[in-house]
């Protein structure tokens, strides 16, 4: 470990001076990798005059730029350059990285870097990054550094920049089960246009069934019946009709009932609440399944909550006496069934809504909903 020069020996001990960056010009690469150098540029850098910025960055660009980009405590100064330079500094910064941007967003301190310039830099630059991840995006999409410049460059560059987007056809189920990959897909889904996010978006509707029983699959799915397109929606919703009970079971389907019956229009909800309340052709009593179920009983709360009128009094008359049942002869699901009891006595709201309950609340026992 090289020796820290005087002036960065004064800085960390010299508590009681006024320290300002003209104090420590010839020493600012120095500084910046310096836990507490780096944070002292950082602060000043948002105050600083166009001279003593442009002092800054004369001693980093070119030579100390990707020394900085890829540690730990200097490539936060190089963000603070492109949050407050001048468009030819970020300009500058960003000639300076290219050539090396695949290794950099593979980078733990590289990416934050990229991902920061992407923000500032001109469209025709961004391009020049977009290019130079061509034939790389889906090792990028598989790493846990590449997966946010991929997200970043979709929720910042204008679509028809994007072509690697068209890589992504054939691979949408891949996608999905991959812990960053349904990241990715959901900022496609998010932000792009129509006509790029369709393909898609069809791709995605051949494997609903199988992407909702899937740890990162749901959260695909969930984010469609959350922010897809009305005849999207109803695509899944009538993939879960027929089984709302069998997937209201499962560890990450019930994470789909939920947000269906959250999200679906006022028929589809009556016709999915229905289904959980009509008896199975074995005799199976649905409604007591679910209240004794660790996933499903989730799903019968939330169906509680968004029910309405003929059908609540109806649902709530099937469970009070269950309730009471399993009250008196078992404590195993006690905690479960506490946050049912509480919902029974829940009145709509003036308005004719159901009174919800806080997500967090409910679900503070069980996997989140949303990644």
């Amino acid at each position: 470990m090289s020796l820290r020069s005087p002036v960065l020996d004064e800085f960390r001990s010299n508590k009681t001076r006024k320290w300002e960056l003209r104090d420590i010009y010839g020493y600012i690469v120095e500084f910046s990798g310096d836990q507490h150098g780096s944070r002292f540029i950082q602060q000043k850098l948002e105050t600083a005059t166009s001279e003593e910025k442009q002092l800054v960055f004369e001693e980093i660009v070119p030579a100390n730029i990707l020394q900085l980009v890829q540690d730990v405590f200097g490539n936060y100064v190089i963000q603070k350059l492109f949050e407050h330079g001048t468009q030819m500094q970020k300009t500058l910064l960003a000639n300076t990285m290219e050539g090396h941007i695949l290794h950099l967003s593979l980078q733990m301190y590289g990416c934050r870097v990229v991902q920061k310039a992407i923000e500032y830099i001109p469209p025709d630059q961004q391009a020049t990054f977009v290019r130079e991840l061509d034939g790389h995006v889906l090792k990028c999409v598989r790493d846990a550094n590449g997966n946010h410049v991929i997200q970043k460059l979709i929720e910042r560059v204008s679509p028809d920049k994007l072509g690697f987007v068209s890589s992504f056809r054939g691979s949408v189920h891949e996608l999905s089960t991959h812990a960053y990959g349904c990241r990715v897909l959901q900022r496609c889904l998010e932000h792009l246009p129509e006509e790029f996010a369709r393909p898609l978006l069809e791709e995605l509707h051949d494997y609903t069934n199988n992407l909702m029983q899937d740890q990162f699959g749901n959260y695909v799915i969930q984010f469609v019946l959350d922010h897809g397109q009305p005849h999207d929606r109803t695509q899944v919703i009538a993939k879960l009709r027929g089984q709302m009970l069998q997937m209201a079971r499962h560890k990450f389907a019930s994470n789909v009932c939920e947000k269906a019956l959250i999200c679906a229009d006022a028929e589809s909800r009556h016709v999915l609440i229905e289904e959980l309340m009509m008896p199975k052709q074995d005799g199976t009593n649905p409604v007591m399944t679910m209240m004794k179920d660790q996933f499903a009983n989730y799903v019968l709360q939330r169906a509680l909550q968004v029910a309405e009128g003929e059908q609540r009094e109806a649902l709530i008359g099937m469970v009070r006496p269950q309730l009471m049942n399993m009250r008196k002869y078992s404590s195993a699901y006690n905690k479960h069934l506490s946050s049912i009891e509480k919902l029974l006595d829940k009145t709509p709201t003036q308005s004719g809504e159901p009174t919800i309950i806080r997500p967090e609340v409910i679900l503070s026992a069980r996997t989140p909903s949303t990644l």
